[in-house]
């Protein structure tokens, strides 16, 4: 169980208090996850039921809301079922507490004090919140527009709230600046976040008698369920519990979509694009700093991606919300590349998420109505 730098492959050791190697490069954990199946089907039903695959040293240092296992529901969308995994469900009210609650818990057993995030929002109330149940010192750095709604609960959860003139960009390089006093909480430089989200691809294939489906549609900002779930379906595909890794099917706005454009154009790494205003604003990362790792994931899961207009957005979340369903704009944009990708697989076994809650975006959702 180690550290690795991802460019020059120097390794750490995994209790290093580092978010980046010594050379600023992105670390991965090297880390073989097992599945002791009987044990796990005794345990209780979140997602720390994996201990074995989560890379904490010791129980007691675990922050846990009792997290995870999400229903799966099976949903059906024009004939076709698919199958929900209800991520809106989660105590912040996002996927992003299955990050949250690894990474902090290894932020606590370092013994580290004081941590720094910058977000659109979910990602900083997921950590704000953990950090509160740890008695850790939280600072999370917004763009002025975020949703005020995520504003409110991050202040809730006692975090110091900073914001930053300028793009989603702006923000992260302002918070990369405060991380050099500052254990850096990311959800997408620190790889123990992955180690959270990858939970997702476990809890998937559990729920469908630990088998893998055909493809999962994903959301692709910032790469934390892109990267989880590769890293997730790989280590249930080396233990021998799933038979073949699914399809990665990303899914990006076509008012920000660095990735899908350089996936079309047969590139290894994306270019610097202009970006434009979406509703999705959970996943508008013109710079991702995992994109060319987002990318090689796609390809190998043998994925594509698939981009959406402001429309297509907007429709899907009606649909959502006409089958009761009370998601966020985000989150219906992952619903609406699911409606385009299905339409080309008739034949396939779906499974995608509501990523996050309606009431965290109430702003934005009174436009819609």
């Amino acid at each position: 169980m180690n550290l690795q730098d991802t460019f020059l492959h120097k390794e750490f050791d995994i209790n290093s208090k580092i978010w980046q190697s010594p050379e600023g490069n992105l670390l991965d954990i090297h880390f073989l996850a097992q599945f002791p199946i009987d044990f796990i089907r005794s345990r209780n039903y979140n997602l720390w039921r994996y201990r074995e695959a989560i890379p904490i040293q010791s129980d007691k240092h675990i922050v846990s809301f009792n997290e995870g296992f999400t229903p799966l529901l099976s949903i059906d969308f024009n004939g076709k079922k698919i199958g929900i995994k209800q991520e809106q469900l989660f105590s912040t009210g996002s996927y992003k507490d299955r990050g949250a609650t690894v990474l902090m818990s290894k932020v606590k057993e370092l013994g580290i004090g004081k941590v720094v995030q910058d977000s659109s929002g979910n990602a900083g109330c997921a950590i704000a919140a953990y950090a509160a149940a740890a008695n850790i010192d939280c600072s999370i750095y917004l763009q002025q527009d975020t949703s005020p709604a995520k504003i409110a609960q991050m202040k809730a959860y006692g975090a110091a709230i900073h914001f930053v003139n300028g793009s989603r960009e702006d923000v992260a390089d302002v918070t990369l600046n405060a991380a050099q006093d500052a254990y850096y909480a990311s959800h997408s430089w620190n790889p123990f976040f992955f180690q959270g989200t990858k939970t997702f691809a476990y809890e998937v294939c559990e729920q469908l008698g630990w088998r893998a489906p055909d493809s999962v549609v994903l959301p692709a900002g910032n790469g934390t369920l892109i990267i989880g779930c590769y890293i997730g379906f790989m280590d249930l595909l080396h233990a021998g519990v799933i038979d073949k890794m699914p399809k990665l099917i990303a899914v990006q706005s076509e008012n920000c979509a660095p990735l899908a454009e350089a996936f079309f154009k047969n590139k290894t790494a994306y270019s610097n694009i202009n970006s434009q205003p979406t509703l999705a604003e959970g996943i508008a990362i013109a710079k991702p700093v995992r994109g060319n790792q987002m990318l090689q994931y796609v390809k190998e899961s043998k994925g594509t991606f698939v981009i959406v207009s402001e429309i297509e957005i907007k429709n899907a979340w009606k649909v959502c919300a006409l089958k009761g369903f009370y998601i966020e704009p985000t989150s219906a944009a992952t619903i609406a590349g699911l409606l385009k990708y299905m339409d080309g697989y008739p034949h396939e076994e779906i499974i995608s998420l509501f990523s996050g809650h309606g009431l965290k975006s109430t702003d934005k959702i009174l436009t819609l109505v």
